[in-house]
């Protein structure tokens, strides 16, 4: 009988080898991407000029594809709220909820297991090579906690691990699995060329903006304007790109920094009023929030410092409405010196 498992596939090396390591021992593997939103790839490559050597793809899918396994994309997006909201084990240096994070994704993982009859569940994680998700005290916590006992198996590690169910069964032969530790990449550099891995994504800093610092000082903005800890998927994209500026409490701007930011920002200009220089090339900006007309007008100030026209005496702008209704603002671009650091997010 053969035996099946489900493999959590992030599109990383780990999990590319985790699952490449089981399929030579004869196991049938599929495997899940659980869709946060938060993800670091994507979108965000096809926008910024500095990501245009990086490959326009889903590597979750890509490494299913190298694989040759099926690949579940699952969207947990409204579920995952209350992860970020609420960690019960806290967050990590930024707003990452990394040990909850690896609680919720096990656990569902167990139900789509047990729903399709598979046997146990693998990941690509390494001892020691997360500080709060990835350490020997905190991997029992996951299985304790998600319910999925000693059904995981982390073939990348497993000989540092008291044994799970698949070896004890002998489904798999625990001398063919590795013992890897520590936050080093080489072992599994070495192991991806002796599998024939060329191509694979670059394994550094990990796949979710709440890893980053920059995108969680503006998400905790984000729920200090509001109120409230909430956000909605618009909300989770906007906070990727642009500068961010706030000079009120009361409302924010989101300037595109370049050509793909702008035409990115395009498709939002129905859901938030919007501003545009007319008179000289310039970026978009999109007004998050109440203002008044006095705000509007400081808004184009500072739109009208990042234009060609900055060192000019005036600059025309479009300001535009939700409903389409437009009007000409001309004024004097705001002076470097004028422009609040506090007001940057």
């Amino acid at each position: 009988m053969q035996r099946k498992a489900v493999a959590l596939i992030s599109g990383g090396l780990d999990s590319l080898l985790a699952v490449k390591v089981l399929q030579n021992q004869g196991i049938y593997v599929e495997g899940i991407n659980f869709f946060t939103g938060f993800c670091v790839e994507g979108h965000t490559h096809a926008i910024r000029k500095k990501d245009q050597k990086k490959p326009k793809r889903n590597n979750a899918l890509w490494c299913a594809e190298q694989l040759g396994i099926k690949l579940h994309i699952i969207d947990i997006v409204e579920e995952y709220k209350d992860i970020v909201f609420n960690p019960k084990y806290g967050y990590g240096a930024n707003l990452n909820p990394c040990l909850d994070c690896k609680i919720f994704m096990v656990k569902k993982a167990r139900e789509w297991m047990e729903a399709h009859d598979f046997d146990f569940i693998i990941t690509g994680e390494v001892v020691g090579q997360r500080p709060k998700s990835q350490r020997k005290d905190t991997m029992p916590v996951v299985q304790k906690d998600s319910g999925i006992e000693d059904r995981l198996l982390r073939p990348l590690c497993a000989r540092n691990l008291p044994q799970t169910l698949p070896e004890r069964e002998g489904w798999v032969d625990r001398e063919k699995l590795y013992g890897f530790s520590g936050r080093s990449r080489k072992p599994q550099m070495a192991l991806a060329k002796q599998f024939g891995f060329e191509d694979y994504a670059q394994p550094a800093g990990g796949c979710c903006f709440l890893t980053d610092a920059q995108y969680s000082v503006k998400l905790q903005d984000l729920w200090k304007a509001r109120g409230a800890k909430q956000y909605e998927m618009d909300d989770i994209m906007l906070l990727k790109v642009g500068r961010h500026i706030r000079p009120a409490p009361e409302y924010k701007l989101i300037i595109s920094r370049e050509e793909g930011e702008g035409k990115f920002l395009q498709g939002y200009r129905k859901q938030y009023p919007s501003l545009k220089t007319v008179s000289h090339p310039g970026p978009l900006c999109l007004i998050d929030g109440d203002f008044t007309e006095e705000q509007i007008e400081l808004a184009a100030r500072i739109m009208a410092r990042y234009s060609q026209g900055k060192n000019d005496p005036e600059v025309e702008l479009e300001f535009r409405r939700t409903n389409g209704e437009t009007r000409t603002i001309r004024v004097q671009p705001l002076p470097p010196h004028e422009l609040k650091e506090e007001w940057v997010v």
